[in-house]
């Protein structure tokens, strides 16, 4: 089988794939990549290229799928399938760069404690937002990564990129959470219509954090492209 890329979000580590693994196929390559190298999307994606197989397939969550896109057309001969989960094409609006640029400046040196329960908490559904090992699974990542890693992805700029969707030729499948309180259900529609070809994968039940609240329902998912 192609081997799969597993690129995370914001904050987020290999934890994140945790719940998932079970219901993928044992006998499917997994590469875990990382986003704690680069300070801006293309460096980012430089940074995963380098460690990629020859052939692969790769999955972006959130800002990863950011960095997916960018893979893919630094080196589309390579990609054979491509999954957008819980991501965006537009750009950063100005009150999201300026709040994440005030959170970098304002963290305080010391041991860096991870993100804080309203972030964590706007990331799930409702009804998880008081689940606390949910929340403690997402700050040990954040932890795990610390200040440096948490100040260079807070001032990272997502620029859109919707007018350059249609160059990306490999199967795609575009999933969304119905209740994701960050990516909206209308943009990952704007992604699977710019991507040509591409499928939408509506998850119910989940706030943004799909890998985390419904890991069974994303693995069954991706059936439709990781073969």
């Amino acid at each position: 089988m192609t081997p799969l890329v597993l690129i995370p979000g914001y904050m987020l580590d290999d934890a994140l794939w945790d719940g998932m693994l079970p219901f993928l196929p044992p006998e499917l390559p997994l590469h875990f990549a990382s986003l704690a190298e680069g300070d801006s999307i293309a460096a980012m994606a430089q940074a995963i290229l380098s460690r990629c197989p020859p052939q692969f397939s790769l999955l972006g969550f959130s800002m990863g799928g950011y960095v997916a896109r960018e893979i893919v057309r630094i080196v589309p001969d390579r990609v054979q399938s491509l999954a957008l989960v819980a991501t965006s094409s537009r750009a950063d609006l100005p009150l999201q760069v300026e709040q994440r640029s005030k959170a970098a400046r304002a963290t305080p040196l010391g041991a860096f404690r991870g993100l804080g329960r309203a972030a964590i908490a706007q990331s799930l559904h409702p009804e998880n937002a008081a689940n606390e090992t949910l929340v403690a699974q997402v700050r040990a990542m954040g932890e795990r990564l610390g200040r440096e890693v948490f100040v260079r992805q807070s001032l990272i700029v997502r620029d859109a990129d919707t007018s350059r969707l249609s160059g990306i030729g490999c199967p795609t499948l575009v999933v969304a959470a119905a209740e994701d309180q960050l990516r909206t259900p209308q943009e990952a529609r704007e992604l699977a219509d710019g991507i040509p070809g591409a499928r939408l994968a509506i998850v119910p039940n989940s706030g943004h954090l799909i890998p985390l609240e419904q890991p069974q329902a994303l693995a069954n998912a991706l059936g439709v492209i990781f073969r």
